[in-house]
């Protein structure tokens, strides 16, 4: 049997290294599904602070992160210390129960 010519060694080598390149695609296509599912089963951290917005968009509470009164995530949006710091000084109402506005030391 005669020897394989140097190009059918290449066409070789080339469907042996596009497997190990197919094999590769399938590992990251499998990575990619396995954090996107993680994504969907992580829930997002609970900010330090909270503030709840009204239905018209205009803020109404000021919360501490993670408090149950706080109403739907879809209206609350987490704030840094300065922002809620700022809300208070603006007028916005702290919740009664878990009382940022102690929490920030506003009131002692």
């Amino acid at each position: 049997m005669p020897e394989p010519s140097r190009l059918d060694q290449l066409h070789f080598l080339r469907r042996c290294l596009l497997q190990q390149v197919a094999k590769v695609d399938d590992w990251i296509r499998q990575e990619e599904e396995r954090k996107a599912a993680e994504a969907r089963r992580t829930p997002p951290p609970v900010p330090d602070w909270a503030i709840e917005m009204s239905l018209t968009g205009t803020p109404q509470r000021l919360h501490v992160g993670g408090c149950g009164l706080g109403g739907t995530q879809a209206r609350t949006k987490p704030l840094t210390r300065d922002q809620a710091l700022r809300a208070l000084s603006e007028g916005v109402e702290a919740c009664g129960i878990c009382r940022p506005d102690v929490a920030l030391g506003w009131l002692e």
